[in-house]
């Protein structure tokens, strides 16, 4: 007889948490037991993110330590390092292998490896799968929900495992979107996060809209794009906050910009990785924009949606970068000031065109150098922008209890800033107004303004 306590472990980034959801549902339907306490399973699955070596590593490191506690259990790799599985040395430590269009493989696999059956790693891409019938098993009381619209990458960017781990762009039947955050506000949610590796190229073909939807706007529709999606959403579930991540400056258009400016409920933040402010570092990495381009972007996106807070990912020490190409990624984050970023040294990883066309060449000191550069100036740009909210008065969502002080929650406006302030008769998921009085280069802090 199986066990069939199941614990699972996430890495990486806001799609691991989503498909770890899926995953539970999946188990859940076969029926196998979702566990919090690591020492009642004997099924442990770990999801993982191979974006970073550092990574790879942390996750090794703890499927060792896992193990060392308790012999008795099955080991399973999830996401993203399952493609490069054969390329492990601690390979024989794990018992089960599957790959993000697999999941719904997981229970047999399991069942195999305890019935000595064999069949444990499955890794194929499929071109269709996006787990669109399966309703995500979340955790209870969170007020914030990320949906998942899109799966895999086309755009085959030098330095990103991405298109390798999880296959080519899929996208989602809007129908089932529109239905999980219907069903997602009746059960006391109060953000939906929409998720993809680029959410801009979304785009779904077919009929059935019709006997779907009732709306004039959509009835003779047959194709949906990103924006037209997003405004279904935004009406569907008017009470709700909505956010998206991840968006693609080659790919954001016109249309996002102006439904993003229409609809309240759609916060007012954009995340637009550049990567670089060098064009010719941009042509290794095989980014699709130009740094002219990705500026038009900005200045269009400040010009429509003028209280539009933006971050973005930046990778320093790409192959063959040199000072020059450095200081023209400083010019462009002094141009745009960002709110926030996140910044990274570049490490080759294992499958992608630069591991295998380019050198890895510059220096690890370099790399650490200009990225504290880089992060110095974010901070001082997160300060700048911050102080501007001095005196005003912002609708939060309360998330949680600050960790810092109980007597404090913490919450979020619609720009994406962190706010801090004291605890009263609310409780969290209430939409409140703060006045702000202070901050940091992280947050705000503020009253309550009743």
């Amino acid at each position: 007889m199986i066990n069939k306590k199941f614990y699972i472990e996430n890495y990486g980034c806001q799609m691991n948490i989503s498909d770890s959801e899926i995953v539970s549902s999946i188990l859940n339907n076969k029926g196998f037991i979702k566990t919090e306490n690591l020492k009642e399973a004997n099924i442990i699955l770990i999801n993982t993110c191979s974006i970073r070596d550092k990574s790879d590593k942390k996750i090794i490191l703890r499927i060792k330590f896992i193990i060392k506690k308790n012999n008795d259990i099955l080991i399973g790799i999830l996401g993203c390092m399952a493609y490069k599985f054969k390329n492990i040395k601690e390979k024989k430590l794990i018992n089960l292998v599957v790959g993000p269009d697999s999941y719904r493989e997981i229970p047999n696999l399991i069942n195999n490896f305890f019935k000595k059956k064999g069949g444990y790693i499955s890794t194929s891409f499929s071109k269709t799968e996006t787990y669109a019938d399966i309703l995500p098993k979340r955790e209870e009381k969170k007020i914030t929900a990320f949906v998942t619209i899109m799966r895999g990458c086309d755009n085959m960017c030098t330095f990103c495992v991405v298109p390798f781990t999880r296959g080519r762009e899929k996208s989602r039947d809007p129908y089932s979107i529109i239905k999980e955050c219907k069903f997602l506000f009746k059960k006391g949610y109060k953000e939906i996060i929409l998720l993809g590796q680029n959410v801009d190229s979304y785009l779904w073909y077919g009929g059935g809209l019709k006997k779907n939807f009732k709306r004039k706007e959509i009835i003779n529709e047959e194709i949906i794009n990103f924006s037209k999606l997003l405004e279904l959403v935004a009406i569907s579930v008017p009470l709700m906050r909505i956010r998206f991540c991840t968006s693609n400056p080659n790919d954001m258009s016109d249309h996002v910009l102006n439904v993003i400016k229409k609809y309240i409920n759609i916060c007012k933040h954009i995340h637009l990785p550049v990567q670089s402010g060098s064009n010719r570092i941009l042509l290794l990495m095989n980014r699709k924009h130009k740094y002219e381009d990705y500026i038009l972007l900005i200045n269009k996106i400040k010009n429509i949606i003028p209280n539009c807070s933006i971050s973005c990912d930046i990778i320093t020490g790409f192959c063959n970068e040199n000072s020059n190409d450095h200081n023209e990624t400083l010019n462009l984050i002094n141009y745009v000031k960002y709110n926030f970023s996140y910044m990274f040294l570049y490490s080759h990883r294992i499958g992608t065109y630069a591991y295998k066309k380019l050198i890895d060449n510059v220096s690890l000191s370099t790399k650490k150098r200009r990225l504290t550069e880089i992060i110095n100036l974010q901070k001082t740009h997160s300060y700048y922008r911050n102080r501007k909210y001095i005196g005003s008065i912002q609708e939060i969502l309360i998330e949680g209890i600050s960790t810092k002080n109980i007597n404090f929650f913490y919450g979020r406006n619609s720009v994406n800033d962190i706010v801090i302030f004291t605890k009263k008769n609310y409780k969290i998921g209430d939409f409140i107004k703060v006045k702000i009085n202070n901050c940091t280069s992280a947050t705000l802090a503020g009253d309550n303004y009743d």
